[in-house]
């Protein structure tokens, strides 16, 4: 069973930045696509931002150019850079891997991320 566990949301005053972390219980390396959703209350999870094995990104509109995924396959560990943050970004957010494109998606427990003055 894989285990992938976030960490680094919190608390946040609008404009701020906040990264987050997603590590799981076997290499990154094996898993060729990794992804951050998130779920406001009373709304569905959504695609927030996704990273290939070639480094190849997808952002939702709502994100891009504020929100930056990377990967980093020395330290095992996928990153969600989020700059000038919105009251509309507070979500918990959920990392996610799968080892191929049409495999089946493991997740995290989530992070809440709260945006508020």
């Amino acid at each position: 069973q894989v285990h992938v566990v976030e960490s680094g949301g919190g608390l946040v005053q609008p404009g701020g930045s906040l990264r987050l972390s997603c590590a799981a219980s076997e290499s990154i390396a094996n898993f060729y696509i990794m992804g951050w959703y998130r779920q406001a209350p009373g709304k569905q999870r959504e695609l927030v931002a996704q990273i290939t094995g070639a480094d190849t990104t997808n952002y939702a509109d709502s994100v891009k150019g504020r929100f930056t995924i990377s990967r980093d396959n020395d330290q095992d560990t996928v990153y969600l850079q989020m700059n000038s943050l919105k009251p509309e970004d507070t979500a918990v957010y959920y990392c996610n891997a799968q080892r191929g494109r049409y495999t089946r998606a493991y997740w995290g427990q989530g992070t809440q991320v709260t945006v508020s003055s």
